[in-house]
């Protein structure tokens, strides 16, 4: 899979080079990414539930047409992924119930390279695109989040991870589908747009057991790119 990344970002960069005289644009976006992981099927009836955890995505890059409608989006990305664990219980006291759980959150902040193809569907001031492509990305550091929550709350703890310690893989090679909604403004254009990644990679590496829990991850962003060169 790290081959036919690299392999990929290799022929695209020719493209790129070979529509250099193009109508090149450059572009801002920022929003939200909802990350998740996979769970192994095995854990199923040991281990709580998975939920969303909301964190920041941004990103600049460049817009190089190959024809009327497909374009070719290279960018410079940063994004969090992880994974909530929040799980409550009762203690039964007497003739009531005591609440008591917990809520940890796993964060990672990356570095990534997207390479992507965009698909305009129409024509004109207003345009519907769809994207894909594929990702290649190096967790930069992490950190624990956690905190008590029923009757009694505790001060939440931020805690920084040591991922060479952790045995996290700090690579992370993915696939990225979207859509998204453009409007001429100016010299450039506005534009949202919502997308989906599907990590690959394992990310838990450990000596004796290799789990295999995957980056997964839904974000919605907003954005601007107008054309250079003019």
């Amino acid at each position: 899979m790290k081959r036919l990344t690299w392999a990929a970002f290799v022929a695209l960069t020719f493209i790129f080079i070979q529509t250099a005289s193009a109508q090149v644009q450059v572009g801002f976006r920022a929003g939200a990414n909802w990350g998740a992981v996979s769970k192994p099927e095995f854990l199923d009836q040991f281990s709580p539930t998975f939920r969303l955890s909301p964190g920041p995505t941004g990103a600049v890059f460049l817009e190089v047409p190959v024809s009327n409608r497909v374009s070719i989006r290279p960018e410079l990305a940063y994004i969090q992924k992880g994974f909530v664990i929040d799980e409550g219980f009762d203690i039964p006291i007497g003739n009531w119930e005591l609440p008591l759980g917990a809520r940890v959150a796993y964060q990672t902040h990356y570095l990534e390279l997207p390479v992507l193809v965009k698909i305009n569907l129409n024509e004109g001031p207003v345009q519907v695109y769809l994207l894909a492509g594929g990702a290649a990305g190096y967790a930069l550091d992490g950190r624990v989040r956690a905190r008590t929550s029923g009757i009694f709350r505790s001060q939440p703890m931020n805690l920084g991870m040591d991922l060479d310690a952790f045995g996290y893989n700090r690579w992370d090679f993915s696939a990225i589908g979207g859509l998204g909604l453009s409007a001429e403004a100016g010299r450039g254009k506005f534009f949202v747009e919502a997308r989906y990644e599907h990590g690959f990679s394992r990310q838990y590496d450990l000596p004796i057991l290799q789990l295999p829990i995957r980056n997964r991850g839904l974000s919605a962003s907003i954005g601007y790119a107008f054309t250079i060169g003019e």
